[in-house]
């Protein structure tokens, strides 16, 4: 009978331990399959049970959470939501999170283990610690500024800080309020459907997704480009630029808006924005230097990130001389963000230095505790420091007698470019209006504040539409936000 007892317990101490062993494989070797399994709703579960960490503007938050009730409990809350959602983007319990709120999920959603001091035991445990916050780089007033100037036309607004790199606006127009993504019914899923097939494409982050023709305010490259090359010595000294232009190997000839541009000093071709001289001056410059003045400004970089990813913006290097000199005016293939932009109105503004541009100053714990910092970003030389301050004066030029006086702040310095970029089949769309400037106070050690507006819809005539008349106005007030009362 002992003898029966005894294999009975073996065989059980058998069974326990295949038991444990299958537990183990279940827990330990099989464990990544079932969390991924698409049927396996604990971690969706999980990941709602607490309230997010939140996004900061101006020390203030912009995001929140709110208890449900629900399966799954907290949803994300905005505050302005239209407003910041070029920076927040959506933390969705159906679609996913997008730029901030994706960029930053780990800190927010508190399973970075960079938040517990304890890393480890989160690790056993499988908890999370509580949400941290992001905090941003964004001046409040300069994103409300930039909102309300839009004034719901089709545009974007990037504003940087030159000797930091701060991101200190990001807006794009039309926008869209990200919390009507944030929930998982019937609701969301409308609108989703309405956002995604809306013409004006209001999720559209046109400030760093959307490249345009940059027009005119890429003459500031092609003025870097002479200037470094030492093709243009003397501001004020006239240019060998017939007007019209005809454009190397073709009949076609390049004219101007402005009258008086043949043979214009740069100082004037600048102000007045003439074609045909900075399309020759491209010319002279030739390919590999511009492509070199442009990559060093950031054009053909595909790794961009803000810390979420921006598009490249481009200059061709494989054309011939004729797409060559319409490149050098911001046409043909020349493609450029809003971002791209202020960052060459920010290395002018820098004596020619540029930082990359950032968004997160720092993140914290629930407590405000910080876990991380922005840290220092060195700084290129993209151009001659003797080259940027030539350029600071051309653009000064252009806003105190040129196309850019509606830019002019009292009590400060202020350099701009205007743009007007044709775009459409045989150019007949109506064009695009841009400004590019930089302002600093005259009692200021250096500039403050770096902007590039567009506006796609302006509303002027297509023969009185101008970056002066549409885009400066908002610049100005970006500007003088940042700069204060």
């Amino acid at each position: 009978m002992a003898r029966y007892i005894r294999h009975a317990c073996a065989f059980c101490a058998l069974l326990l331990a295949a038991l444990l062993v299958n537990a183990a494989r279940v827990q330990v070797v099989q464990s990544g399959d079932y969390d991924g399994n698409p049927a396996n709703r604990r971690a969706t579960i999980a990941r709602y049970q607490q309230p997010r960490g939140d996004i900061l503007a101006g020390g203030e938050p912009v995001t929140g959470s709110v208890d449900t009730g629900e399966q799954l409990r907290f949803e994300r809350t905005y505050r302005d939501g239209p407003l910041y959602a070029p920076v927040t983007g959506f933390a969705s319990q159906m679609y996913g999170t997008t730029f901030l709120e994706h960029s930053q999920d780990g800190v927010l959603a508190g399973t970075d283990p960079m938040l517990s001091p304890l890393p480890l035991w989160n690790d056993v445990t499988r908890g999370a610690s509580p949400g941290g916050d992001v905090v941003t780089t964004l001046n409040r007033r300069a994103q409300e500024a930039a909102y309300r100037g839009l004034a719901g036309r089709k545009g974007a607004v990037a504003a940087i800080e030159p000797a930091t790199g701060r991101v200190l606006a990001l807006v794009t127009s039309p926008s869209y309020d990200p919390a009507e993504l944030s929930g998982n019914g019937e609701a969301v899923a409308s609108a989703w459907e309405r956002l995604n097939h809306d013409p004006e494409k209001p999720m559209l982050n046109r400030a760093v997704r959307q490249t345009y023709p940059p027009g005119s305010t890429f003459k500031v490259v092609t003025a870097a480009a002479a200037l470094d090359a030492g093709l243009v010595t003397d501001l004020d000294a006239r240019t060998k630029s017939p007007d019209p232009y005809r454009l190397p190997g073709t009949t076609t000839r390049l004219t101007n808006e402005a009258d008086g541009c043949r043979d214009a000093p740069l100082r004037e071709a600048f102000e007045w924005s003439c074609n045909t001289v900075f399309a020759k001056l491209g010319v002279d410059v030739g390919v590999q230097n511009m492509a070199a003045t442009a990559r060093a400004f950031g054009f053909n970089d595909a790794g961009l990130r803000v810390p979420f990813s921006v598009s490249p913006s481009t200059f061709d290097q494989h054309v011939d001389r004729a797409q060559l000199a319409l490149s050098s005016i911001g046409q043909y293939n020349t493609r450029a963000t809003p971002l791209q932009m202020a960052m060459v109105a920010a290395a002018v503004a820098d004596d020619g230095r540029l930082r990359s541009p950032y968004l997160v100053e720092r993140t914290t714990r629930e407590g405000g505790e910080t876990v991380a910092g922005a840290g220092a970003h060195p700084a290129r030389q993209v151009m001659r420091p003797s080259t940027a301050v030539r350029l600071k004066e051309l653009m000064t030029g252009v806003v105190e007698e040129g196309t850019g006086t509606q830019a002019a702040i009292p009590g400060a310095v202020v350099g701009g470019k205007t743009g007007t970029a044709q775009h459409g089949i045989g150019n007949s769309g109506v064009p695009y209006a841009w400004f590019v400037s930089w302002a600093q106070a005259r009692d200021a050690l250096e500039p403050a504040v770096a902007v590039a507006v567009v506006v796609e819809d302006a509303s002027a005539n297509r023969g009185e539409i101008s970056g002066g008349g549409d885009a400066a106005p908002i610049a100005r007030d970006v500007m003088r936000a940042v700069l204060g009362p």
